[in-house]
């Protein structure tokens, strides 16, 4: 027998989800006339979805096993009005709404990045990284719930944009389970796919214990292809004209544009070794492990370990100026590869003390990514790129004609990053069936980032052989005193490196209350949030060139340390030690059931993103500020929540309006500085209207339907004094597109052998958007349109589908980087076919 406390629970941690309508079997005892009720915790308290005055997109079991969905940019386009940013498995930016400002740009400067403005939780524990979102496989999960819109009362810094849960299945102390899943595919033009995943399920102490654990291995073919190709300095932005770029924008002339190179001997840099059709392969793998124990009838415990790698090698764009776009081709001189691992450990305990119910979760996570990225790119804007690799005599021609010999421009970059977070929350909430009742508690995170990356030349290290006159450059290494993690020179060849450590604390107390003006009908609810969020950097960014003086100067952000030590002047304006945010957000809700099938309600919330140290403070004559300030958003918003038709027809939206200002964005220009650097742009202002509809026809037994849209305007309203050209006011901002939408149908029957079939077409759409908010790096990004089909049969306790992704062959532009003045175009996978299975017990 279940006792009634714990019953609830069951149910609520397997409800069906929120777009698995009316789901499978077609059988006599089965009723679609109605729409099931989903609970979810977006309030921080279970609630059906219909009864809480919040929006609310969300992906359940039965979704994403429909949907296929494994990976970060599988579940983020099945969300209209969710857009992502990024480069390939591990490197990936959400943007909600809209709000977005800057290409993602991780191969140099994730430690001095922005902080994400959508914060990313893994069920109760943020899991939001300067830099790098972690990329969670999509195994055994629940749902995943998506609040768009400023979160901050309740989930703090980096939720002004909204925030994305992931809430994974728990163990089940009733009784055993265990599935098997897997499928292979195959990508046009590509090479194939596989996985695998296996769940169990274990009640130890029946009613009382239990553990989970599942595990999964997704190898993922390439379907870009390295082609031949070469390379010299002569291409340097150094020796060249003004020129324009794919975007209209034109560069600046390099120091020697013009000049004679005729007696110059250019090397070439050739990729032979590396050529490789589909070199873009990755894998994940992981297992996740937790235990769900019952000391007493009003207390439960639930702990939980994950471990997930990444293995990737190539890239996940490709270059648009060579001959056949079609066929998704690149050069690259060096090799590019990505290891990242996580463990996280978390723990959650809920009970009751008298009327209160409480909530601690705590967590310990840590990663670590080791990557190595061909920079060969870096050559068409780095001006100062053959002081490294070329003669002195090329260089500094002293009025003669350049003369001597460049080296091969195989430059790439060895990336090192180790992160550890500690999170803690404790919470309480008030009973929920009082007309007055709150929920209040109290945050603290501690976040640690270490990226150590070294620039290397290759071509460098052979300066010795050069002609007289040539720089020999010294060994590489740390600063004296400086505050690195790695006291040890660097390897010859590394002409520049990185090694900075970023800390980022933040306490925080939140509180919401609610008031049932007239019980049941019209309710008034209030939240705020204190917070105090401290961003520092510390540690040493060194060239060779200052090897040469013995010490630093202080140039280009190099001396961490010193530059953040609180006795800088930049301007007249000292230089705090750090970038600091504190303050209040606040959030008003007025909600409205007029019956029990419609639900209407207004939100005033506020949200916050905090600032960040500069590296290159006061570079650019100063324009490089010291610190960039703290972006704010206030977001109005009017939704509705309609149950239509008896209940056969649902109907979810909002329609917002969303101020943002000093909205923050990353910048590369060389001709400010030689460094990544982030900045305040604009004020700006987005508006929009989103919604979702489910449908179970009450006529056709098995067929359903959901759609989903958005609607977005947004718009620079007033530059705040940023060092680039930022768009003007009245333009887009990036990562926008004007119109989102998709469409998935399912019809279900059952077939004359007993079998239950299913068929499952489904479509998708995304207007075009812009890349950035900065114009020589602004480029357009495409409209795009998927389709899709499945078709399968079920039996018993095992599941077997034959699918087709992406059947129009479409190549969505998911990111497009002009950083270094060439379009480098993140795409979707080609056209795929598969079969996929599952088998329960």
């Amino acid at each position: 027998m279940i006792p009634a406390k714990k019953a609830l629970k069951l149910s609520l941690l397997t409800s069906v989800p929120i777009m698995a309508t009316a789901t499978a079997t077609v059988a006599e005892d089965v009723d679609f006339s109605t729409i099931e009720e989903v609970v979810v915790t977006a309030t921080k308290r279970a609630a059906s979805t219909q009864d809480i005055p919040v929006a609310v997109q969300a992906m359940g079991m039965t979704a994403l096993e429909q949907t296929d969905v494994d990976v970060f940019t599988d579940y983020l386009l099945q969300l209209p009005g969710v857009s992502a940013g990024g480069s390939g498995p591990g490197q990936g930016t959400i943007y909600i709404r809209g709000l977005a400002s800057t290409t993602p740009n991780l191969t140099t400067a994730g430690v001095a990045g922005l902080a994400p403005n959508v914060a990313l939780y893994l069920d109760e524990q943020p899991v939001t990284q300067v830099g790098r979102n972690l990329d969670v496989y999509a195994a055994d999960l629940n749902r995943i719930e998506v609040l768009p819109g400023s979160q901050g009362t309740l989930f703090g810094a980096s939720s002004q944009a909204g925030t994305i849960r992931l809430i994974t299945n728990k163990p089940d102390t009733l009784e055993f389970q265990a599935k098997v899943s897997g499928g292979v595919s195959f990508t046009k033009g590509g090479e194939m796919s596989e996985k695998v995943e296996a769940m169990i399920n274990y009640p130890i102490i029946d009613d009382k214990l239990a553990v989970r654990g599942v595990f999964y291995v997704d190898n993922q073919g390439g379907y870009i292809d390295n082609v031949p190709g070469t390379i010299t300095a002569a291409e340097s932005a150094r020796f060249k004209g003004a020129e324009q770029r794919p975007n209209g924008t034109t560069t600046s002339p390099g120091f020697q544009a013009g000049a004679d190179m005729s007696d110059v001997t250019f090397l070439e840099a050739s990729n032979l070794a590396l050529v490789e059709d589909n070199f873009n392969d990755a894998s994940y793998t992981g297992a996740r492990v937790s235990m769900r124990y019952y000391p007493s009838p009003d207390w439960e415990i639930n702990l939980g370990h994950t471990r997930q790698r990444i293995d990737s090698e190539g890239v996940f764009f490709f270059d648009p100026e060579l001959d056949d776009p079609d066929e998704l081709s690149v050069q690259r001189f060096s090799p590019d590869e990505i290891r990242d691992d996580f463990d996280n450990t978390a723990l959650t305990i809920e009970g009751r003390i008298g009327a209160l119910e409480v909530v601690y979760a705590g967590a310990y996570l840590n990663r670590d990514t080791d990557q190595t990225v061909d920079y060969t790119d870096y050559l068409f804007v780095g001006q100062y790129l053959p002081y490294y690799i070329c003669d002195a005599s090329v260089t500094y021609p002293g009025g003669a004609a350049p003369s001597g010999t460049c080296q091969a421009p195989n430059l790439y970059v060895g990336s090192e990053t180790e992160t550890e977070v500690w999170t803690h929350e404790l919470r309480f909430n008030t009973p929920a069936e009082k007309r007055v009742r709150a929920t209040f508690g109290g945050f603290y995170s501690d976040q640690t980032l270490i990226e150590r990356n070294d620039f290397t030349y290759p071509g460098s290290q052979f300066a010795e052989s050069f002609t007289p006159g040539v720089f020999g450059w010294p060994q590489n290494g740390p600063l004296p005193g400086s505050s690195v993690s790695d006291p040890n020179p660097r390897p010859v060849g590394v002409i520049f490196f990185n090694d900075i450590t970023r800390t980022d604390k933040q306490v925080g107390l939140f509180g919401e209350a609610t008031f049932d003006v007239i019980p049941n009908t019209l309710s008034v609810t209030a939240g705020a949030r204190w917070h105090d969020v401290d961003v520092r950097l510390k540690g040493s960014a060194n060239s060779s060139f200052f090897n040469f003086g013995g010490e630093d100067v202080n140039a280009f952000g190099t001396n961490l340390d010193t530059q953040f030590d609180g006795t800088q002047v930049i301007n007249g304006v000292p230089v705090p030690k750090g970038a600091e945010a504190k303050g209040w957000v606040f959030k008003g809700n007025v909600s409205w059931t007029p019956n029990e099938n419609t639900l209407l309600y207004f939100t005033y919330s506020e949200g916050f993103r905090p600032g960040l140290p500069n590296r290159p403070a006061g570079a650019g004559g100063g324009a490089v500020p010291a610190v960039v300030r703290t972006d704010e958003v206030t977001n109005y918003e009017l939704g509705w929540k309609l149950d239509l038709l008896d209940n056969s027809l649902r109907f979810n939206g909002s329609a917002f309006l969303v101020d943002i200002k000093d909205l923050q964005t990353t910048i590369f220009d060389a001709t400010v500085t030689n460094l990544f650097f982030s900045d305040n742009a604009a004020d700006a202002q987005i508006k929009g209207i989103e919604g979702d509809l489910q449908w179970a026809s009450q006529s056709i037994p098995g067929l359903t339907a959901f759609a989903a849209f958005s609607f977005l305007d947004t718009e620079v309203k007033e530059l705040v004094g940023a060092s680039v050209a930022i768009a003007q006011p009245g333009e887009d901002l990036s990562y926008a597109p004007s119109f989102q939408g998709n469409l998935r149908v399912r019809y279900e029957w059952l077939m004359d052998n007993g079998l239950e079939a299913h068929i499952q077409p489904s479509l998708a759409y995304s207007a075009s958007s812009y890349s950035d908010i900065v114009l020589i790096n602004r480029a357009e990004q495409d409209s795009y349109f998927l389709m899709g089909m499945a078709f399968g049969v079920r039996k018993d306790n095992w599941m077997v589908e034959v699918f087709g992704e992406n059947l129009t062959d479409e190549r969505a532009q998911l990111n497009n980087n002009l950083v270094f003045d060439h379009e480098r175009i993140t795409t979707n996978r080609p056209r795929t076919f598969g079969v996929r299975f599952s088998v329960d017990y």
